[in-house]
């Protein structure tokens, strides 16, 4: 059975279709004008009971548009303060070398740190460990000992030099202070495999002396002056070094020449021959194994 609801929508198609003829017949009439309704189809579209459009809804004038927000983003871990860097190497006579620096500003490379001699004494001390400690070259030193130090590393000047170094030292157990700056060059040699680093060094060091009965007490101080000469081969890891020293206490230039080799990770063995203010030649061969964390 056919509902009234079906019938009705069949009146509505039948009564588009019919206004859709009647326009296309008023196109095609030979005198222009306003066509006539044909009885039938102003019935059916009277029919039409469709809802007035809602006009201002367009009218924007008085309506404001929000910008969209951004999507939030997560926030940013704080950045990590650089903190101490310690480093350690035992030495053959049993005590141990800690140094421990902290970068002060990204600038220039500033920084300030202490080099340090642990000795582990045992908990009982014989009178032969002793003696051993006071005269034998191979007796870990009787007592801890330590050095603090601050220093700045700058670029150079055009193309006299390309980095400079200030290092200032004070060691309170020897009642000693030291100031030295250097300035060096690298030069590259047959492209990134040989390279020459040329290195003037200076250095003012002052010996504190504590009053005492006939003496003044004034502090002493000792100037010396550095030259080197440094090459490295980039693919051995291997290093020569010749240079040459004087002092003001001295009254010769002291030659000295030397190599490095680079083995396995952070183990390296260093060879030197130097001469001494006494005429005669110091020969040194040490192997040491040196890593920072």
């Amino acid at each position: 059975m056919i509902s009234r609801t079906t019938i009705r929508g069949f009146s509505v198609l039948l009564a588009l279709a019919g206004a859709g003829l009647s326009a296309a017949r008023a196109q095609q009439a030979p005198n222009p004008g306003v066509a006539a309704i044909e009885p039938d189809d102003a019935a059916a579209a009277a029919k039409l009971d469709l809802p007035e459009p809602d006009w201002s809804q367009l009218n924007t004038s008085g309506m404001v548009f929000e910008k969209p927000l951004p999507p939030k983003q997560a926030p940013r871990p704080p950045t990590a303060d650089a903190g101490l860097a310690w480093s350690e190497q035992d030495k053959s006579n049993g005590a141990a070398a800690v140094s421990v620096k902290q970068p002060v500003s990204s600038f220039w490379d500033a920084r300030i740190g202490a080099d340090m001699t642990v000795v582990n004494q045992p908990s009982t001390q014989t009178n032969a460990d002793l003696l051993r400690q006071k005269f034998a070259p191979d007796a870990p030193p009787s007592q801890s000992s330590g050095t603090a130090y601050a220093a700045v590393t700058a670029p150079g000047v055009g193309p006299l030099w390309d980095k400079t170094s200030i290092e200032a030292r004070v060691d309170p157990t020897q009642d000693q202070s030291k100031l030295g700056t250097s300035l060096s060059k690298s030069l590259p040699i047959g492209g990134e495999q040989y390279s020459l680093t040329l290195q003037n060094g200076y250095d003012v060091t002052q010996q504190g002396m504590t009053p005492v009965v006939g003496t003044s007490g004034h502090p002493a101080r000792n100037y010396q002056t550095e030259q080197s000469a440094k090459l490295s081969i980039a693919d051995t890891g291997t290093s020569f070094i010749a240079g040459q020293s004087l002092s003001s206490t001295d009254e010769k230039w002291l030659r000295k020449i030397g190599a490095e080799q680079k083995l396995l990770g952070d183990v390296n063995i260093a060879g030197t021959i130097s001469e001494t203010p006494q005429g005669a030649t110091n020969r040194s061969l040490t192997a040491g194994f040196k890593h920072s964390w």
